[in-house]
């Protein structure tokens, strides 16, 4: 029987920042017979019903630690095809001195723009690493292989825009609040966009969860408010992740400004909205795209740029755009080519 170990944080589909972690895992479960979820909290009632899921969540840290050694000692009895930790790279430390001696291959997957000594560790403890594009991964090794996003097309499906007609450009920009993905920059490109005459807006939604991230935001809405921006920009709370496919059925443009290839940017066009991102690794999503879809970070007048070339294009060309990168998510970023390009790795 093909059994796969899946280690993540959280199992629930409408968690703001990891509820797109369902789709991999109900990818997974169609291709093996077996997938034994292991997490701190969540639960199998939404999973395919071959999933498992066995929680390792306690108060104190030692706790935790017993209870996923234990879980995962278990689930090796009958050896799987893959265990697969999805971001943490802590889980592959642990893991390893159970999952490697018994040669089961063992998969980090992570997508972040920082390294740090846990994830070194992580590299040599693990068989491969998978991420969305070699570029996305901060270290460079023979182990890394780029394997897409793996955003659920199902999930958020093409559609024409719901905002209103006749009103501003709308421009959003969602995901956690967090300082490197200086949205500061976002409303100063809105701003300057509008000096040059362009009617657009832009709202800010996300969550926290931390105290410099909420400082973080409590600095973006002084800067609304007392730079009298407020006619133009919000700066709102998260948005629930099943409501994620209406929002951007709302927008008129999605952008991200941040070091790492977001997620959120595959999920806009995959519901066939243009996106501006100035991460480098979404060079092959928008080549040959008109008008150009990259701006530079550090430089919001390329944000602006783009917005102003966006705003002279009526609503069905910015859908042809729209289709375009749905269609280039769908052969590259998809859950099904994830799940396929991760069942090829474990199984060569």
């Amino acid at each position: 029987m093909a059994k796969i170990v899946f280690i993540t944080q959280v199992v629930d589909p409408s968690d703001p920042n990891l509820g797109a972690t369902h789709a991999k895992i109900s990818a997974l479960a169609r291709r093996v017979d077996d997938v034994v979820v292991l997490c701190d909290r969540g639960s199998a009632k939404s999973l395919p019903g071959n999933c498992r899921v066995r929680t390792f969540g306690a108060g104190r840290r030692p706790q935790r630690a017993y209870r996923f050694l234990t879980a995962i000692a278990a689930e090796l009895g009958e050896r799987p095809l893959a265990v697969v930790a999805h971001m943490i790279p802590l889980y592959v430390v642990a893991a390893a001195p159970l999952v490697r001696p018994r040669r089961v291959p063992l998969l980090l997957w992570y997508s972040h723009w920082r390294s740090h000594l846990v994830l070194r560790a992580a590299v040599a403890a693990c068989t491969e690493v998978v991420t969305v594009d070699e570029r996305s991964f901060p270290l460079r090794s023979p182990k890394v292989h780029g394997i897409g996003h793996g955003i659920d097309l199902d999930e958020f499906q093409c559609q024409p825009t719901s905002a209103t007609p006749g009103g501003p450009l709308r421009v959003i920009s969602v995901g956690r609040y967090t300082p490197p993905k200086k949205l500061e920059e976002l409303i100063e490109g809105v701003r300057l966009a509008r000096e040059r005459g362009v009617d657009v807006r832009i709202d800010l939604h996300g969550t926290t969860g931390a105290p410099r991230l909420e400082a973080y935001k409590r600095e973006l809405e002084t800067l609304v408010t007392r730079s009298g921006y407020a006619d133009f920009a919000t700066v709102g709370g998260p948005i629930p992740r099943t409501e994620m496919p209406a929002a951007y059925a709302g927008a008129d443009v999605v952008a991200s400004n941040f070091f790492s290839p977001d997620k959120v940017v595959l999920e806009a066009c995959s519901s066939c909205r243009p996106v501006l991102a100035s991460q480098q690794t979404f060079d092959r999503l928008f080549a040959g795209i008109e008008p150009p879809l990259s701006f530079e970070r550090g430089r919001p007048e390329t944000f602006a740029d783009r917005i102003e070339a966006l705003a002279q294009l009526d609503d069905e060309a910015r859908y042809a755009i729209g289709r375009k990168l749905r269609d280039r998510v769908r052969r590259h970023h998809s859950v099904d080519t994830w799940a396929d390009a991760i069942l090829t790795l474990v199984r060569s």
